[in-house]
């Protein structure tokens, strides 16, 4: 099934390599694995979203996204709302809608995020701070 992205039972079965990548309003290289506009997923959007060393994202927030972050490969600083917490590979991050958020890559290799949002990502719902 490597060749299909889809099955008879409805599996959907993607590489991120078939993907072509875009830079969101926040300045990040992403990735959308599964999205309503490319796949039959209709209450969730899951990214691969890339930080280079020594940049950041920008301030922003998501009005209606709940957003879950799992670290794939990196290290930074993750800034929600008025805290700050140290993320590395392996960490987990809820960011509830309305929250003020962005990412800080501290380390000299990229940071890579796999990020699902609820409902899905959109660019409407993104907010510049």
């Amino acid at each position: 099934m490597r060749s299909s992205e889809s099955s008879a039972s409805g599996m959907i079965l993607r590489n991120r390599s078939r993907v072509a990548p875009f830079i969101t309003k926040d300045g990040s290289q992403v990735r959308e694995l599964l999205h309503p506009k490319n796949s039959r997923i209709k209450r969730l959007s899951v990214a691969e979203a890339r930080i280079e060393p020594g940049a950041a994202t920008r301030e922003h927030l998501h009005r209606s996204s709940e957003e879950v972050y799992y670290i794939l490969k990196g290290e930074g600083e993750i800034h929600v709302g008025g805290e700050k917490a140290r993320i590395c590979e392996g960490d987990v991050v809820l960011i509830p809608p309305n929250s003020r958020h962005y990412v800080v890559n501290t380390q000299e290799e990229e940071l890579i995020i796999l990020c699902a949002c609820s409902p899905p990502y959109s660019h409407r719902d993104t907010v510049i701070l």
